[in-house]
């Protein structure tokens, strides 16, 4: 098995955290479900190679098919609250590295994921519509990276990064637990709809890579 596999099974293991068992009372369910999601959403804006967007929509399926109330609701302040505090801390990690002399391995990851190309164009549009960017960076695949470190070679300060990087983190979550409505309501068990919502996120990742290839 691949080292990629575990990622891939990630989705299915938060969700499968949240899952009604008969077995489990509803409150341990919640008590181990919610805290697991933000973990991993956490470590996902940390580590950008967490598929976080198909954790979402996975917990927003299980979500659906409770009868516990405001699960979706606690499932979109979860993963919001924890992409948000995970770009935060990001992104104060790479402006450390910067006032750097020898950098930081934060700041050279961050670099690493951001090609010279992309670097550019979200420097560019960053220039022209300032926050407006950073919204909309976190709904295009693979777009986070290049423009936070667009921000940091701008050198914006945290506080200007958090209050363009709040309304991105809400948008987001609210994107991907839409896809995870739809996969839920396609089918009637929640497995099902675990899988058709991580083919929904995989395929809307796999988008920008597959039209590059063939520009």
């Amino acid at each position: 098995m691949s080292s990629c596999a575990p990622l891939a099974l990630a989705p299915l293991l938060a969700a499968s955290a949240v899952t009604p068992a008969s077995v489990v009372p509803a409150s341990t369910q919640q008590a181990i479900g919610y805290p697991t999601l933000f973990l991993l959403v956490l470590a996902g804006a940390l580590v950008p190679v967490i598929p976080t967007g198909a954790l979402v929509s996975s917990a927003a399926v299980v979500a659906m098919h409770r009868t516990a109330p405001f699960s979706l609701a606690m499932v979109f302040l979860t993963a919001s609250l924890a992409a948000f505090l995970g770009d935060a801390a990001l992104y104060w990690l790479g402006r450390r590295g910067l006032k750097s002399k020898n950098g930081s391995r934060w700041l050279n990851g961050i670099r690493s994921r951001a090609p010279e190309d992309r670097l550019e164009q979200a420097q560019e549009k960053l220039a022209a519509h300032g926050v407006a960017v950073l919204v909309l960076s976190r709904l295009v695949p693979a777009g986070r990276i290049p423009v936070m470190l667009a921000c940091l070679l701008a050198e914006w300060p945290m506080r200007r990064f958090a209050r363009g990087n709040f309304p991105a983190c809400l948008a987001w979550a609210v994107t991907y637990q839409l896809i995870g409505i739809l996969g839920g309501a396609l089918f009637d068990e929640p497995w099902e709809g675990v899988v058709a919502a991580i083919g929904l996120t995989l395929l809307i990742s796999a988008v920008p890579a597959v039209v590059r290839r063939v520009r």
